[in-house]
């Protein structure tokens, strides 16, 4: 059998293998489509649409993590396995990658640069995640 593209985060201690439990991967999907849906609500200032976006591109993301049997403590791999566990391209995933650097800023260091154009990028990611983890099924 040839090795899962995971297989060396596990080796190396980022991924942890943890059998999918159903009723967990339904709540992070719906904590996901919760926030996601508050997120576009443009009478919301930009910083906490693009925290409820960032969220709830994270819980979705968990979710399909979850499905396919890992658990990761570190955010930023979650997103990183994204095309593996949802096949998501390097485009859709690059803005998620800008997305959780400008979180650590401003978490982290207090920056806050944000502009519409990331928000409205990163909706829609978080959009994409959803609808591809939704088509996932049960866990098994």
């Amino acid at each position: 059998m040839s090795p899962t593209p995971f297989d060396n985060l596990v080796k190396i201690g980022q991924l942890k293998i943890e059998t999918p439990v159903q009723h967990e991967i339904d709540g992070l999907i719906q904590s996901g489509l919760a926030r996601l849906k508050d997120a576009e609500n443009p009478s919301l200032a930009l910083e906490s649409r693009f925290d409820l976006a960032y969220n709830a591109a994270h819980a979705l993301s968990l979710a399909a993590l979850r499905w396919h049997g890992y658990r990761s403590e570190n955010r930023y791999l979650v997103f990183q396995t994204l095309t593996h566990t949802l096949k998501l391209t390097n485009e859709q995933w690059r803005v998620l990658d800008d997305a959780h650097r400008k979180r650590n800023q401003a978490e982290y260091e207090g920056v806050i640069d944000l502009h519409e154009q990331l928000v409205v990028a990163l909706i829609r990611v978080a959009r994409e995640v959803s609808s591809r983890v939704q088509k996932l099924g049960p866990a098994s």
